[in-house]
């Protein structure tokens, strides 16, 4: 346990606590009863790490990673199925706090708004206004 924390800079507390979650499981147990961890276990904690920088809970974080498992086994589509999915829950996140904004414009003001962003930027709202069930901005 020491070996692994070393080596994704967190303390044993953290592995022992992350082990205690679920987040984290030992390879095997060594003969001495020592709980043995391999290389994807470092892959793993540095995951779990990154996705405390991005505000997740370690609830959030458990669900997350078990959505993961179910994808793929693939290390690099794991990982960008998992940035998308955290950035389409920002965007989500985001949408909802300028929701109220929105929902006070006029019909003229959101096609005022709609004339003066990308068309890009258009289709986003939209989309993220169906995502929430809004219906079209105007």
């Amino acid at each position: 346990m020491g070996e692994i924390a070393a080596l994704s800079d967190v303390s044993p507390r953290t592995i022992d606590y992350y082990t205690k979650l679920g987040l984290i499981q030992p390879a095997k147990r060594s003969n001495t009863n020592y709980r043995l961890y391999g290389v994807e276990t470092l892959q793993q904690i540095k995951r779990i790490e990154w996705l405390k920088q991005q505000k997740l809970t370690l609830e959030e974080i458990k669900e997350q990673l078990l959505q993961l498992g179910k994808v793929t086994s693939d290390e690099g589509m794991s990982d960008r199925f998992l940035s998308f999915r955290l950035h389409m829950q920002k965007l989500e996140r985001e949408a909802k706090e300028i929701l109220p904004i929105i929902e006070q414009l006029k019909p003229s003001q959101a096609r005022n708004l709609l004339k003066s962003i990308s068309p890009q930027t258009a289709a986003c709202i939209e989309a993220l206004l169906l995502l929430l069930g809004k219906g079209p901005l105007y």
